[in-house]
């Protein structure tokens, strides 16, 4: 990364929106580097016809790998949700917080900023991406419950979600073992997108169950995912 930082350095000055985006492209040349140079190699999965377009990305949450995964998969532009801590990390933070849009959990304003930021980005015809779950997921549930925000910014924009799987990430990088990098394969699966056109926040709490059913449904198909995965929490 200490390569590219200048670039995103240079790219910072350019604000937010146009800037950012050029932040990503810097960043996917990273991941396309990085990947194959630790032995993993990353295929994608559509059952979605290959939709194109602006979401709300529902991304399951098993591994810090799922950040890398992100900048390497997801459909350009996009922003990721991203803890604030992060940022205070020397270089990686800088970079970081040129990429993300942050999210103070500790405040109800930081919350809510970080809310008003992300439907702003979708305004600009930038796609999200959101852990539904919150965290990662250490337990031996193949989701634990989602909290609201992902389906209150989509109903408030009438953005449709996308649930997108990362079938993988919590195999080859565990993170109850911080320095077990594990090659082999990381399969992303991206599910048909769920409209949300006409939806109130009276409609929330269904949309909520109804995409958790879905990512959760998909995830129990995939009986190796599941046997590796549960196998490592428990």
């Amino acid at each position: 990364m200490f390569l590219i930082l200048p670039f995103i350095a240079l790219a910072s000055l350019l604000g937010k929106v146009r800037g950012g985006n050029i932040t990503f492209y810097f960043l996917r040349l990273w991941a396309h580097l990085w990947f194959p140079l630790v032995g993993i190699w990353v295929r994608k999965i559509h059952q979605d016809d290959h939709e194109k377009g602006t979401f709300v990305y529902t991304v399951n949450h098993r591994s810090y790998l799922d950040a890398c995964i992100a900048v390497k998969v997801m459909g350009l532009p996009f922003r990721p949700l991203g803890k604030i801590e992060m940022k205070k990390i020397p270089f990686f933070g800088f970079i970081y917080k040129q990429s993300v849009v942050l999210v103070d959990r500790s405040s109800a304003a930081g919350r809510s900023n970080s809310v008003r930021e992300m439907m702003y980005m979708i305004r600009q015809g930038i796609s999200v991406l959101i852990f539904p779950e919150g965290t990662t997921n250490e337990t031996d549930s193949l989701l634990t419950p989602f909290h609201n925000g992902a389906f209150r910014i989509a109903i408030e924009t009438q953005t449709p979600l996308k649930p997108v799987l990362y079938l993988d990430s919590g195999i080859r990088f565990s993170n109850k073992k911080m320095l077990d990098l594990s090659p082999g394969r990381c399969r992303i699966l991206f599910l048909p997108s769920i409209p949300v056109e006409g939806l109130t926040m009276s409609d929330l709490p269904a949309l909520k169950e109804k995409v958790f059913n879905i990512m959760y449904a998909a995830l129990k198909e995939h009986s190796e995912y599941t046997d590796v995965v549960l196998g490592q929490a428990s």
